[in-house]
């Protein structure tokens, strides 16, 4: 009786856990121009995190130079190809 009671209790928690969720909630579906809206406010909180940083003394000026200059294009291109976006948009 008791192991049969386990057995089903086995089986009850086996489908629990591995069943498919019938409706899953998705997240909202982003665009490219929001995914480079939002790169663009994370690197400039990068840029911002990075000169704080020098300024307390974390990094030595070649190291500050090289991540500054890195983060520097990178939001150069973002802001490139949001501006082709929201041209090709009007």
């Amino acid at each position: 009786m008791i192991t049969a009671a386990c057995a089903l209790m086995a089986v009850g928690l086996f489908i629990y856990v591995f069943a498919p969720v019938a409706d899953l909630a998705h997240g909202e579906q982003k665009t490219r121009l929001s995914y480079l809206r939002e790169r663009k406010e994370v690197v400039y909180e990068n840029l911002r995190d990075l000169n704080f940083e020098f300024k307390a003394g974390k990094f030595p000026e070649s190291d500050y130079i090289a991540m500054r200059a890195s983060l520097e294009n990178e939001a150069a291109v973002v802001l490139a190809e949001i501006e082709d976006l929201e041209r090709s948009a009007r």
